[in-house]
């Protein structure tokens, strides 16, 4: 498979600038599983087990004994102003710390991303608010630089002098609004650079309901790193090569998963960074491995699916990873039909944009309407 394949005709003003006035409010296309469990090429193109409904509709259409994973990674205000000696400016985007002193303590190297990077060289020493030095010390590769920076900074540090990390197709400056809203409600452990954004849409609200219902709550910690950022450069979509990424499952999570496998219920994935830490820990005696680890799967066309049953995602960029991995869990011409029909109805793209839940279980979601 080739990258251009997974491309795909945006118009700019479908991609989401700014979160919807209130969390939850946005809107939700479904791909549901076909009765007959198998769906023709004519059914795909026509949008059968395609329909439209709104976020919090989530709560009706899932059945009651459904496992829901979510990943509690809590976005780092990674983005920082350094300066040159000549008075220049360098954004410093901080993807990864690497060593660490105390509880939340940050010290010594991070891996980061540098604007300007062809003008940086090692040794080069920039400076940072709150009197703080960064001097880079070598290339990690040709997008990340390993750096020190001193005195070592943490978390509170990042509080008062960090900005948040939009993507860059948001074009315009971080806002207050950001502090809150690009950060999911359940969001615990700090560590990733970008949020994991199928979780922005819920509200306290609409977990209440949730587990009210009956849903089983879980969550792993998976920390968004550097991969987000990158366009798939290769031509053959198999050279690609994914960047590592750090998560945790608890012994908790991986028994309600493995329970719910083994009893035949559905497992729901909110967002592709939950199906890339429970599809790489899933073990051959159909368990879950359990601890902090790390994953660079890649998830394309022909992957077959062990752990996972649905998928609550937003839409991805073209020819992304991301758009790669929902091709692999519902099949790229249903994918890429569903696009379509998306740009026509004018969904709102990416992080701040529109969900889609696709069910892959046995079942159709449709029977469990009221």
């Amino acid at each position: 498979m080739l990258t251009k394949d997974f491309s795909f005709e945006l118009p700019e003003e479908l991609i989401a600038q700014l979160p919807t006035e209130e969390r939850g409010a946005s809107r939700m296309m479904v791909l549901d599983a076909p009765e007959s469990g198998a769906e023709t090429a004519a059914s795909t193109a026509s949008g059968a087990n395609r329909y439209h409904r709104m976020v919090a509709d989530i709560v009706d259409l899932l059945p009651a004994n459904t496992v829901m994973v979510v990943n509690n990674s809590r976005v780092r205000r990674a983005r920082l102003e350094a300066t040159t000696r000549n008075g220049g400016t360098v954004e410093v985007l901080l993807l990864r710390h690497i060593h660490e002193t105390g509880k939340g303590g940050c010290d010594g190297a991070w891996e980061v991303m540098l604007s300007k990077a062809k003008r940086r060289r090692p040794g080069e020493i920039l400076g940072l608010p709150g009197d703080r030095q960064l001097e880079i010390r070598e290339r990690q590769d040709s997008d990340s630089w390993l750096v020190t920076i001193q005195p070592g900074i943490d978390d509170d540090y990042l509080q008062q002098y960090g900005r948040v990390p939009l993507p860059p197709y948001i074009r315009r400056m971080h806002q207050d609004i950001d502090l809150d809203r690009y950060q999911t409600v359940y969001a615990e452990t700090t560590g990733s650079v970008a949020a994991p954004t199928a979780g922005l849409h819920f509200t306290p609200e609409i977990l209440s309901r949730i587990r009210e219902k009956g849903i089983q709550l879980c969550s792993i910690t998976l920390h968004v790193g550097l991969g987000t950022f990158l366009p798939v450069r290769a031509e053959r979509i198999t050279d690609h090569a994914m960047h590592r990424e750090e998560y945790t499952i608890s012994k908790e999570t991986a028994r309600a998963v493995e329970q719910a496998r083994a009893a035949g219920r559905p497992v729901l994935a909110v967002g592709t960074t939950s199906v890339r830490a429970l599809e790489s820990s899933w073990q051959d005696d159909n368990t879950l491995a359990t601890g902090a680890q790390s994953t660079d799967i890649f998830i394309y066309p022909g992957y077959r699916f062990r752990a996972v049953d649905m998928l609550f995602t937003n839409f991805h960029t073209p020819e992304s990873t991301l758009l790669m991995l929902v091709s692999a869990f519902a099949g790229k011409e249903r994918i890429l039909a569903a696009y379509q029909e998306a740009v026509q109805l004018r969904y709102r793209f990416f992080s701040y944009g529109d969900a889609m839940l696709i069910n892959r279980w046995s079942r159709p979601l449709l029977q469990n309407q009221p």
